[in-house]
């Protein structure tokens, strides 16, 4: 095989054809294709190889030979240490198309029934691309004796510090930094990860949009607090925006950021957004979408995908705090939902009962153990709603869907290449009317897909 004739260290030319999942250019050397970071579409580079495996190999862009006329400079100084982004070399216009392509990539890999006639409307963009996530959840560190916050280099636990996140409203930007000076001047406790010793670990902040209300979570490694009552006068005193400040106990060694326990240290317990009209109460645990402006886009696709009939029955599985589901009850006969994050459910029946919605039901646990009980019980919806993880569908959950067929279906889908996979099942049973992509992440690799489903 060519990879046999390839060493790590050799540096070879290369002619980049298209990018791949995560962002990364895609060429061909004699027939072994290449990955490399950085490079785009139409380029002519110079590539070091750094890794040969059996079947591909992986480099590092060493000179642009030829750049694409859609190569541009990213703005942000971080840009290559932080791995957040993926794609801010990359002119916008030219990002969707990626998004796109990268959707038709994963359907030819695998192929469901019928997906050379699906229909791809063009991906539905930003005005703005930039400063548009509400959560900052930043890792702490102590390097050279001061606290810094920030994310992980790519395949790392090497932090990159970051004052200025680009792709983050201003608002968590700002208390962000303001938390950091108050880390240091009162010299508290940082998680060691190495020694596993010290209290501090990451902050999140999370701002509503609509509604300006910042919430602060000190994520901590056990349920100490030192210096409790210096922080929220500093934090009340001279951050005002924060309506509610929380400690979540993460006191494991794992990847996961937050933990079970999470403890009321000041204020509201949880903040409050808008989307699409609708008012829902946010707790530190509960999933929202980090997007605002294009979470608006995309249930507005989604609902539109759904075209709810009077009298109809929906059950918005992966509900978190009730975002689509409480979008349509009114129009709807019953909307069930379900989520495993006993905080979130608690935040869709408050939402609803705010909302004066008394045709909702919610309830604690995984879609793929409730939606088989409510069948089993005889509920039958004429519709879902799923909006799964990145690894897509349970597989449960998938055979009780195919079991049991509604009438329609959307799926959300944040991960083409499981979207494309369940695909295979789904499409037999159901027809694919069209995916509609939508960027909620511009300047990374991630695109989001509203997919309009129906019995066949």
């Amino acid at each position: 095989m060519t990879t046999q004739l390839l060493k790590e260290g050799q540096t070879i030319p290369l002619k980049i054809k298209r990018l791949g999942i995560n962002g990364e250019g895609i060429g061909y050397y004699k027939k072994t294709i290449v990955f490399v970071p950085g490079a785009l579409p139409k380029e002519d580079i110079s590539v070091e190889i750094t890794k040969v495996a059996p079947r591909f190999v992986e480099g590092q862009l060493k000179k642009i030979v030829k750049a694409t006329p859609e190569r541009v400079v990213p703005p942000c100084p971080v840009y290559e240490a932080c791995g957040g982004c993926q794609l801010q070399h990359l002119a916008y216009p030219a990002q969707l198309l990626f998004k796109k392509d990268l959707l038709k990539q994963s359907l030819n890999k695998f192929r469901p029934r019928n997906y050379e006639n699906y229909q791809l409307p063009k991906t539905i963009g930003m005005k703005n691309p930039w400063n548009y996530r509400n959560k900052a959840q930043f890792q702490l560190r102590k390097i050279e004796g001061e606290v810094e916050a920030g994310l992980y280099q790519a395949d790392s636990h090497r932090l990159v510090p970051i004052d200025d996140c680009l792709v983050q409203q201003p608002a968590t930007t700002k208390v962000m930094n303001a938390l950091v000076e108050l880390l240091n001047k009162y010299q508290l406790p940082i998680y060691n990860e190495r020694k596993n010793s010290g209290i501090f670990r990451t902050l999140m902040v999370r701002v509503g949009v609509k509604t300006n209300e910042v919430q602060v979570v000190f994520i901590t490694q056990s349920v100490k607090f030192p210096q409790k009552k210096a922080l929220i006068e500093e934090i009340t005193q001279h951050l005002p925006e924060v309506v509610s400040i929380m400690q979540n106990v993460q006191n494991k060694r794992t990847s996961i950021v937050m933990g079970d326990e999470t403890i009321h240290v000041w204020g509201k317990e949880s903040i409050e957004e808008q989307i699409n009209e609708v008012t829902f109460d946010l707790s530190p645990r509960a999933f929202f979408q980090l997007n605002p402006e294009q979470t608006e886009v995309l249930y507005s696709e989604a609902l539109k995908a759904l075209e709810l009939q009077p009298n109809e029955t929906v059950v918005d599985a992966y509900c978190g705090v009730g975002t689509i589901g409480l979008s349509i009850a009114k129009q709807a006969k019953e909307v069930r939902g379900m989520d495993i994050i006993p905080a979130a459910i608690e935040d869709a029946k408050l939402n609803a009962e705010r909302l004066g919605v008394t045709n909702t039901h919610y309830e604690v646990g995984t879609a793929e153990e409730l939606l088989p009980k409510w069948l089993q019980n005889g509920f039958k919806p004429d519709s879902i709603i799923v909006d799964p993880p990145r690894t897509g569908l349970d597989q449960k959950l998938l055979k009780a869907i195919l079991k049991q067929p509604p009438k329609k279906m959307v799926y959300i889908s944040c991960n083409v290449s499981t979207l494309a996979k369940d695909l295979v099942d789904l499409a037999k049973v159901f027809d694919v009317k069209y995916l509609q992509s939508v960027d909620m992440f511009p300047q990374t690799a991630r695109c989001e897909v509203v997919v309009k489903l129906t019995k066949r």
